[in-house]
């Protein structure tokens, strides 16, 4: 019971992935996610995004108090993020330099700073099992703004953050299957992506107010969760935000920015 108890949280941020449209094409209606979530995760127009979208997004996350994040990626339009692509560290750390200060760019124009980064796709999970493409990610963050939290699942990239000092936000991907080692199931298999309100609502509160998460195994397993992800290209996106939100609210759970829950 004790190890559970460490991992409980009575307050908790509530994240998307937004601005991964690409000129003409749209992926998911950031609009109304923007109105649920008090953190963003925009694209950086590597794995998705462009200029008029990041500036949209930034523009629509601003208006709203919404604290914003970047969300650099491997860069591959086709294959939007999600293919995995050998880089060397020195490469991962200055193609997230590159996006990180694209972005921030952006977000100058209205004042405001980043507040976090969150590393896309395949290049999270390879970041959160891979010593060297980890190392690349501290990198970029040390070179661009070593005060940027860095948001990620437990694994190497969480632990050489903390060890290197970062503010480390661990992140629970609500419409995601975890396997016994809180990795997330591979998409190509049956059952990886969640969609039913209920189901992941039910889902995230139990890993907020117990610590814990079912595994495709069946079994719990403790995890933390600083803020929980809702990707925006999954079916219903925005109905599953919504959910979620009203029942962390029934069980007694403040939403609140990650600034705000890491304090």
């Amino acid at each position: 019971m004790s190890k559970r108890l460490s991992h409980v949280r009575l307050s908790v941020d509530l994240c998307c992935d937004v601005g991964e449209g690409f000129g003409a094409y749209v992926i998911a209606d950031d609009e109304r996610l923007l109105d649920v979530v008090t953190s963003a995760n925009i694209a950086c127009g590597f794995h998705a995004g462009d200029p008029r979208i990041i500036a949209s997004t930034v523009a629509s996350a601003a208006r709203r108090g919404v604290s914003i994040g970047a969300h650099p990626g491997y860069p591959d339009l086709v294959g939007f993020g999600r293919r995995r692509i050998v880089m060397s560290t020195d490469e991962i750390a200055t193609d997230l330099l590159y996006q990180l200060g694209a972005l921030s760019a952006f977000v100058r124009r209205h004042d405001l700073t980043l507040q976090h980064i969150t590393p896309h796709g395949s290049l999270g999970n390879t970041a959160a099992v891979d010593v060297d493409c980890a190392r690349g990610v501290i990198e970029a963050v040390e070179a661009f703004d070593p005060d940027l939290t860095i948001v990620t699942g437990e694994g190497e990239l969480a632990r050489m953050a903390r060890q290197g000092g970062f503010r480390v936000a661990v992140m629970f991907l609500a419409d995601r299957a975890y396997t016994e080692e809180l990795h997330p199931v591979s998409r190509s298999q049956p059952g990886a992506v969640l969609t039913q309100g209920d189901e992941v609502a039910e889902r995230v509160v139990r890993a907020v107010t117990e610590g814990v998460v079912e595994t495709v195994a069946g079994t719990d397993v403790p995890l933390r969760s600083d803020t929980v992800l809702i990707h925006s290209d999954t079916p219903s996106a925005a109905h599953l935000a919504a959910r979620i939100r009203q029942a962390l609210t029934e069980a007694g759970v403040a939403i609140e920015p990650m600034a705000n829950v890491l304090r």
